[in-house]
């Protein structure tokens, strides 16, 4: 059956790649939360530890509702390594920084899926397309507060 939901399929496309690289994102910041969750070391340890797994769980969630909105725009979400790797702007991390690089490379990352949010804000706005334009305010406030609290540990 197809889809009439008063967005064109044109700009439900745009909106989608947009959505896709969130997600890629989002993915990519996943993984590396869970992987520094797992691996943090040091003093900040119980600090760090905590947090991270509250981040991580949250990304959890929002990966899901990012790939749902995808789909109630009628496009395949991406779900695999490969495409992830493609579309994400987030490098991934493949040793064991210290805890601080730890820190630094989450407040990049996080800042990165602000920018990408912010990005497609645009097309989601135009197209009146006011799901993700909610979609996308709640991931802002989400990671422009994740990366705050992250920096306020490097102060």
């Amino acid at each position: 059956m197809s889809i009439n939901i008063g967005i064109n399929e044109t700009d439900r496309n745009q909106i989608a790649d947009g959505l896709s690289r969130l997600l890629a994102d989002s993915y990519t910041l996943y993984l590396k939360t869970h992987n520094f969750h797992w691996n943090v070391t040091g003093p900040m340890f119980a600090t760090l530890h905590t947090l991270f797994e509250t981040h991580y769980m949250e990304l959890a969630t929002a990966v899901d509702e990012i790939a749902e909105r995808i789909r109630a725009l009628d496009v395949a979400a991406p779900g695999s390594y490969k495409q992830f790797s493609d579309l994400s702007s987030i490098e991934e991390e493949t040793g064991v920084p210290s805890a601080e690089d730890m820190i630094r490379q989450l407040v990049e990352g996080q800042e990165t899926v602000v920018r990408t949010a912010r990005s497609v804000f645009e097309a989601a706005d135009n197209a009146g397309d006011e799901p993700t334009a909610d979609l996308l305010t709640q991931r802002m406030q989400v990671h422009e507060k994740n990366a705050w609290m992250l920096r306020s540990l490097l102060a």
